[in-house]
């Protein structure tokens, strides 16, 4: 059956998608092609966000597990305020208040949370591709906030050059970062063309999928092409919105249909699946952040 943790998590992501999409229906209508997409970029954060957070609340022990044991204070204590600090970034990214702060303090957590965690999981066990996996998936969760971040000191405060300035800094990191990690995926997933085609995990492509190693090669060249791309800084909005598009595409007709299937089915993966979306989702909105963030014409000056 659904845990409460479980309810809570889908029904947190579900009232910020909604709420995200009511306040930004005449951005959303006014603008044009991709840019409808692009839009949608600090809705594809919140959600995620809203929907792990229930989870730092009430969620399964290796919340607490994850915790570093040299952290002073009672593990639960971190899990609770991470919590906190999920829901309070959703909201200020929904209701679009305080969008500067919340997506830099953002950034900074999920920072945090590699230089903590994920790389010296990655140092202690350097060989599995596993561990560079999550760390540069985390990194880019970061550079995604950080992105946000610097498109609203560039564009709320356009005549202090120290800001603008850290801007620009804020947004070149955000794209070398997901360069970096597009090609390590990309290369992945000709390495392992079976993994679900989106952050090469564990988990293999779903035996409902037809041809599921073209669809892993087809990741792995969109996903290499577009790094090369920010990398280059040729092309690079289009770059990092054809991940973004990529990442929502697989969300939307991949593990989504699997939360559905584990929900009818009241199977122990529900929460798996739930984690899944989100942070497929997550990525696609670090993705869109940065597009958004990016000049149309790389060889022209931005004057917004």
């Amino acid at each position: 059956m659904l845990s409460s943790t479980n309810f809570w998590m889908g029904f947190a992501g579900l009232i910020y998608l909604v709420a995200g999409v009511f306040i930004l229906r005449k951005e959303i209508s006014a603008a044009r092609g991709w840019d409808k997409l692009i839009s949608l970029g600090p809705v594809f954060i919140a959600v995620p966000l809203a929907v792990f957070a229930p989870e730092h609340f009430r969620g399964p022990q290796f919340v607490q597990n994850m915790v570093p044991r040299w952290m002073p204070g009672p593990h639960w204590f971190w899990a609770y305020f991470v919590g906190c600090a999920l829901l309070a970034a959703a909201t200020s990214l929904t209701v679009r208040k305080c969008v500067r702060l919340s997506s830099t303090l953002l950034g900074l957590m999920f920072l945090l949370f590699v230089c903590m965690i994920y790389l010296p999981s990655a140092l202690r066990h350097s060989t599995n591709r596993f561990a560079w996996i999550f760390l540069l998936r985390d990194l880019s969760f970061s550079a995604g906030a950080w992105a946000l971040a610097g498109l609203y000191s560039r564009t709320s405060s356009p005549q202090k050059s120290k800001l603008l300035q850290l801007a620009k800094w804020k947004i070149l990191f955000a794209r070398l970062v997901l360069a970096i990690a597009a090609i390590f995926y990309g290369v992945q997933h000709f390495l392992h063309p079976k993994s679900v085609p989106d952050i090469p995990l564990e988990k293999l492509t779903p035996s409902w999928v037809p041809f599921p190693s073209v669809w892993g090669y087809l990741a792995g060249a969109v996903l290499l092409a577009a790094g090369i791309g920010l990398a280059l800084n040729k092309k690079s909005r289009i770059a990092a919105t054809s991940i973004g598009a990529w990442m929502t595409a697989v969300t939307l007709f991949l593990h989504l249909p699997n939360l559905v299937l584990a929900v009818i089915g009241s199977t122990p993966l529900i929460n798996e699946a739930l984690n899944y979306v989100a942070d497929t989702l997550l990525y696609a909105g670090a993705a869109l952040a940065l597009a958004s963030a990016l000049p149309r014409d790389p060889d022209r000056v931005e004057t917004r």
